[in-house]
């Protein structure tokens, strides 16, 4: 049975569910370790990233997130590819960032928009080249505002 209500300005539905009693425990427990207010927020949360992750792999929809990389930055080569990369697919990558680390490590975090599908590819190139230590995409489903709209030059 569902009840709505007003929650932070944002209409809600309250639910009812029946889980194991282990589920529940470890539910407890994730609560509590990682500092939720309720089993409600942690619930929440759980589900908004299983639908997220749904919707990436769905593939065509528009979502925003990071692509992530540590690299070995003495291997000929792969910082210009990386960059390269980034080039050919500006219309997706917003934005990156680049971390001098110890070890002739660098961590590198890129900002992308666009279809999941698109953004996975682009990741995967990225992730696959020889000297990338690990990569990890995390996408969202939200949008980034337009910075600046587009108006046709008057001719």
């Amino acid at each position: 049975m569902e009840e709505a209500s007003q929650v932070q300005n944002r209409l809600v539905s309250r639910i009812s569910m029946s889980l194991p009693e282990e589920l529940l425990f470890a539910l407890d427990q994730m609560v509590t370790e990682r500092g939720f207010a309720s089993r409600s927020q942690a619930i929440s949360e759980v589900l908004h990233q299983s639908l997220v992750e749904h919707k990436r792999q769905q593939g065509d929809e528009v979502m925003v997130g990071t692509i992530t990389l540590l690299y070995d930055n003495s291997v000929p080569g792969l910082q210009k590819q990386l960059s390269d990369l980034q080039f050919r697919h500006i219309d997706e990558v917003i934005s990156s960032l680049h971390v001098h680390l110890m070890h002739n490590q660098t961590m590198e975090v890129i900002l992308v928009q666009g279809p999941a599908t698109t953004l996975q590819r682009i990741a995967d190139q990225m992730i696959t080249r020889r000297g990338v230590v690990s990569g990890k995409i995390q996408l969202m489903a939200a949008l980034i505002p337009p910075l600046h709209p587009f108006v046709p030059p008057r001719g």
